[in-house]
């Protein structure tokens, strides 16, 4: 079983993930790859003091790199989309 502090690794700040924010109420996160939905939520309700409605997540492959004549691969990972419930919200920018 994985503890909850290792499901959620980090927010993922983009441009997207910000849009998303604003006009959806949901949130983007790098989470653990073995972790499922219910993980998920649990930990971000426990950890934020927020209500989850839903959880989608996504397997992101690793991009291919090459330096020089070597090919290499990033590493693979998953991307959790978590919709808060109506007056929630969690701001990663206003803790910074």
């Amino acid at each position: 079983m994985i503890d909850m502090y290792d499901v959620i690794k980090k927010p993922c700040l983009t441009e997207k993930g910000m849009i998303l924010q604003e006009e959806n109420n949901q949130v983007v996160m790098k989470v653990h790859p073995k972790a499922n939905k219910i993980q998920i939520k649990n930990a971000v309700e426990k950890l934020f003091n927020v209500k989850v409605d839903a959880v989608r997540t996504l397997n992101m492959h690793g991009k291919k790199k090459r330096v020089g004549m070597h090919f290499g691969q990033r590493s693979n990972w998953k991307k959790a989309v978590v919709t808060l419930s109506e007056g929630h919200k969690i701001d990663f920018l206003e803790e910074l």
